[in-house]
């Protein structure tokens, strides 16, 4: 089996950072659990996991056969994840989305 190399562009680290933010923003406003943010941002990089071995698994997100999306559960939602098989041995994640924001950031 082939083994890819998984890296993260810039922007999809940021998405991680805004993710990130987010649930820690919505947490303190609501006095609820500020390790919800920390489990989330783990529950995507350990997803994230699968790209290394399995990338043409995951759903086409064009008519190319090399962009693809990696749904990732987490809770009542979950998020998804935009990345390009760019050749044999490496996969780029391009962006990370929460499932119910409209469109990559």
């Amino acid at each position: 089996m082939s083994r890819y190399r998984v890296r993260m562009t810039r922007a999809a680290e940021e998405d991680l950072l805004r993710l990130y933010d987010h649930l820690i923003e919505r947490e303190l406003a609501q006095g609820g659990d500020l390790s919800l943010a920390e489990r989330a941002i783990s529950a995507i990089r350990d997803a994230l996991q699968v790209l290394a071995t399995t990338p043409y698994t995951c759903r086409k997100a064009s008519t190319s056969p090399f962009l693809r999306e990696l749904v990732i559960s987490f809770g009542a939602t979950g998020y998804v994840a935009l990345f390009e098989i760019v050749d044999a041995h490496s996969v780029v994640i391009a962006a990370v989305r929460h499932q119910r924001e409209d469109d990559y950031h």
